[in-house]
């Protein structure tokens, strides 16, 4: 019997990002650096962080007021935000770009007169985040047989959105209702990543100068 090995595969960048925000913020603030939910899901990454000083936390009434936080790479609700700032707390966010792109297009087509439907897991970090860019306008499904109970009064005017952590195959079935529905992407395309420029938070880059 052959056995093949695949090549190791690093975290991707958008997460590389979060964690290097995390570790800037310790090296230039000290601790406590309070964190929105875990930055990755590598409990080693977690603990050493922890170890440094990280405090992860689910909900911002866990933060201190006036304390740091940083964002993680799933992205928050626009909800989320306005709690930070109605708290006076210093915010990093660590985003993931192609995150944010995403919010960024779901906002726009909302304009557009869209209703949008995001492909996702339910309780995901990034699902509530995407989900939470509107009060109305989205609709979360995960299945199938999800998109067959939609609720839309436009059809001919549904743009769609997928978890980014979410492979083509594991989207394709859904997509393909979707579109016989009418409905368009506005997603991310592969190839993105070329486009996104990965770089730290803006404050903690003038920070270290």
């Amino acid at each position: 019997m052959d056995v093949l090995l695949a090549n190791p595969r690093g975290f991707c960048a958008g997460v590389e990002r979060a964690i290097e925000t995390v570790e800037r913020a310790l090296e230039l603030l000290g601790a406590p650096i309070y964190v929105r939910h875990e930055i990755v899901h590598n409990k080693y990454v977690v603990d050493d962080l922890r170890a440094k000083g990280a405090v992860f936390v689910e909900e911002l009434d866990e933060v201190p007021a006036g304390g740091t936080v940083i964002f993680s790479a799933h992205g928050v609700s626009q909800q989320v935000r306005a709690d930070a700032a109605r708290r006076g707390l210093k915010v990093f966010d660590a985003t993931c770009p192609l995150v944010t792109k995403v919010h960024v297009e779901v906002t726009r087509m909302l304009r557009a007169g869209h209703e949008i439907v995001m492909i996702g897991h339910r309780g995901h970090p990034e699902t509530e985040g995407t989900m939470g860019q509107a009060a109305r306008g989205m609709h979360l499904v995960e299945t199938v047989g999800d998109v067959a109970n939609l609720q839309v009064s436009t059809p001919e005017r549904l743009a769609y959105v997928t978890q980014t952590t979410l492979s083509i195959d594991d989207a394709k079935a859904i997509v393909a209702a979707l579109k016989a529905l009418g409905a368009e992407s506005v997603r991310a395309l592969p190839g993105i990543t070329e486009r996104v420029v990965f770089t730290l938070p803006r404050e903690l880059a003038r920070a270290g100068r």
